[in-house]
């Protein structure tokens, strides 16, 4: 497995827990160990995004996958 791919796979244990609070998560790229991904739905406007991408989506992917150094959110998820 691929390390994108690897990161893709941690999303898609994620991405439930998100979609239950009407949001949802998508991967943007992976770059010299930084990831980014795309926050849609309601988790675009929240108020409460740094924290779930810090506390949770980062925390879990710097946990299970090997050389990832930082989870960042995709300019396009503040529109």
């Amino acid at each position: 497995m691929t390390q994108e791919e690897h990161v893709i796979d941690v999303l898609e244990k994620i991405r439930p827990y998100i979609q239950r609070d009407g949001g949802d998560v998508e991967f943007e790229s992976l770059e010299d160990g930084i990831v980014t991904v795309r926050m849609l739905g309601a988790c675009a406007d929240c108020l409460s995004i740094n924290d779930t991408l810090k506390d949770g989506i980062e925390a879990l992917i710097l946990d299970e996958v090997p050389g990832i150094t930082e989870v960042r959110l995709s300019s396009t998820s503040l529109f």
